[in-house]
């Protein structure tokens, strides 16, 4: 795969003067850890329905992660080829990312609620030479669907199944056989190591396009982010960070894979978010830190509470995905105990904003955070003028941590010459430098953290045969911040119910989280004089009937 990371070599000099970026991969964290502390626990992955528990230690950690990476040679895969991982929250996702770093390959975090759809795209688009996925998960056959999609993907060489059967078997094919004993190993592991420039991870983003973007970042960009990140939430090698957001995101993969790694630190990794098996996790493992969306944070207050048990060790709680009601900022902080964190970021950066640990509550609920080191925000107006303090307008961020593209499609890049990135949000600053998002001009709406490709699901809606106009617009949830609402007008003579709507989404093998949970039947659209359906009149609409 050629890599078109056009956005890091151009700042490359200024970021290694100013110091944002650190020329060092997770190789060199990994091998840090094997030197200084290698017996030290560093990974606990939990599997909430099994009840397993996999252990391992930094030297563990290393010896596996040679393995795979001997295995995964093994399978073709070279420099600057593409592993796709569509796991859970399990062991075997962060070992084989650090097997990937080993040997120069590129990681593609995918979500498992992706389904045909977005998978075919995604692993077409980004040449995927190997795909690793689950036997099954929450009931679903995950090995029929990648099987099946297969032969439709021409660079997929191998698929390779965590608890599969036989030779398309994770254990079979990478952490069974002492793949790290073997003579060529050596060779194996140090000829391709890639440097901190090279793209370390090809995530994918929904933005209005109507089609997922490729987000290329390489070491220096992530590290740029995670280093500040840890450093103003106060965390080092003594902190245990529990993970239950996915990997596939930017939060389970930079602050619950790296970041412990970087800080020498430990991760307890759940695959399944259950807020009663957190808390005992929080309990069992000392666990100090964590950082997930507003459900989750809403659920771990609400059984602390009613159950009783408490999570002593656990200093702070980071919530980011949507804005953090002031009575939840409350009710957790008496629950809980644990200062509660506002942040907002992207894909493209890792997290922007993070309010200080120091800061009144109130702050978690007003505002979004301020922005870390190496981070500039300017609030501008539509002729890209900046705006005073309080004023609302389009929110353009610079970043060290800045991603370096978007895969095949420089176009869509909105990084002016000045490095300014277009981040598609509204917000206002206030007179001390913290954000608020006050709405999107980018047409995507964000349930429970993940978000829905407004642009995709509309155009799946007007093949529906009943179906003459379509439009997608949030509906606000107490617990998941946005669920997807269809307001759409009928062909003459036809009729359509949510249950149908339903159900042709569920054809067309859509993410379940993307299929809209409420329906509006219209005789006519809010609109333009040229046409253009008017979202914030139907917005309006059902702010006013909520129902």
């Amino acid at each position: 795969m050629d890599f078109d990371a056009v956005l890091l070599p151009p700042r490359r000099a200024r970021m290694i003067d100013q110091g944002f970026w650190h020329d060092r991969t997770i190789n060199d964290d990994l091998d840090a850890c094997l030197a200084a502390c290698p017996d030290k626990l560093a990974l606990t992955a939990v599997r909430v329905d099994s009840g397993e528990t996999r252990r391992f230690t930094y030297r563990e950690l290393a010896q596996m992660a040679d393995r795979i990476a001997v295995g995964l040679s093994r399978l073709g895969v070279g420099r600057n080829d593409v592993v796709a991982c569509q796991l859970p929250n399990w062991w075997q996702f962060t070992l084989t990312y650090l097997a990937c770093s080993r040997i120069g390959a590129v990681i593609n975090p995918l979500m498992h609620i992706f389904r045909e759809r977005e998978l075919s795209f995604m692993l077409k688009h980004g040449e995927a030479k190997v795909l690793i996925a689950p036997k099954s998960f929450r009931g679903f056959d995950f090995e029929a669907m990648v099987t099946g999609l297969q032969p439709s993907l021409p660079d997929l060489r191998r698929v390779v199944i965590v608890d599969g059967e036989g030779r398309n078997s994770f254990e079979a094919l990478l952490s069974g056989p002492e793949w790290e004993r073997a003579a060529d190993a050596p060779d194996i592991l140090t000829r391709n190591r890639p440097g901190p420039d090279d793209v370390t991870q090809l995530i994918y983003t929904s933005g209005t396009t109507g089609e997922p973007k490729g987000v290329m970042h390489s070491a220096n960009t992530v590290m740029a982010n995670i280093i500040p990140y840890a450093q103003r939430l106060q965390l080092d090698a003594e902190d245990v960070v529990l993970m239950a957001s996915p990997m596939a995101h930017q939060t389970g993969f930079m602050y619950g894979l790296m970041m412990p790694i970087m800080l020498k630190a430990s991760a307890v990794l759940q695959d399944i978010w259950a807020p009663q098996k957190a808390i005992e996790l929080v309990r069992a493992e000392k666990v100090s830190f964590t950082m997930a969306s507003t459900p989750f944070l809403t659920d771990l207050a609400k059984t602390v509470a009613e159950s009783g048990l408490s999570v002593p060790t656990l200093r702070s709680f980071l919530c980011a995905g949507a804005p953090i009601p002031g009575p939840l900022v409350e009710q957790a902080r008496a629950a809980l105990g644990a200062k509660i964190v506002s942040a907002w970021g992207m894909t493209e950066n890792g997290a922007v904003t993070l309010t200080q640990l120091d800061d009144d509550d109130e702050r978690s609920f007003s505002s979004d955070g301020c922005p870390l080191p190496g981070v500039e925000v300017k609030v501008v107006d539509v002729e890209g003028n900046s705006l005073p303090a309080g004023e609302p307008g389009k929110l353009l961020l610079r970043a060290c941590s800045n991603f370096g593209g978007y895969l095949r499609r420089p176009h869509l890049n909105g990084t002016d010459a000045d490095d300014w990135f277009d981040t598609g949000d509204l917000a206002r600053i206030d007179e001390r430098g913290y954000i608020r998002i006050t709405g999107r001009s980018k047409d995507v709406i964000i349930r429970g953290g993940e978000n829905i490709p407004v642009v995709e699901i509309e155009s799946l809606l007007y093949r529906h045969p009943a179906i003459a106009m379509a439009a997608i617009v949030a509906y606000p949830d107490d617990r998941l911040g946005e669920r997807a609402c269809a307001v759409v007008v009928p062909k003459p003579g036809q009729q359509v119910d949510l249950a149908d709507i339903q159900a042709f989404m569920k054809a067309q093998k859509v993410a379940i989280q993307y299929i809209p949970e409420r329906l509006i039947v219209r005789d006519a659209m809010p609109s333009t004089p040229s046409g253009k359906i008017q979202k914030f009149k139907l917005r309006e609409m059902l702010q006013d009937d909520p129902s």
